[in-house]
């Protein structure tokens, strides 16, 4: 199931909005499973309150977004790299 995800995600450039840009598919072998995961990104910059939900990783249990487990630690703000800042 995983590898028809990507091959029909890859390169996927048909959005809604004009765009330019094309999905690109990178396969994590660092990480797996849901607890590697969460224990990944819980206290990460990306879960800080100034990050936009849409950008932030999210649970999905049976069709449903599940709540993400709360940080167990003080969440940095995320750093802005140069040319990158909006």
């Amino acid at each position: 199931a995983a590898d028809a995800l990507r091959e029909r995600l890859e390169g996927f450039s048909c959005w809604e909005v004009p765009s330019e840009s094309a999905c690109r598919v990178a396969w994590n072998d660092r990480q797996q499973g849901l607890m590697a995961l969460v224990e990944r990104y819980r206290n990460s910059p990306v879960m800080h309150e100034n990050v936009p939900d849409e950008a932030k990783p999210v649970i999905v249990i049976g069709g449903r977004r599940a709540q993400f487990p709360p940080p167990t630690q003080k969440i940095k703000a995320p750093k802005i790299l140069k040319g990158r800042g909006a």
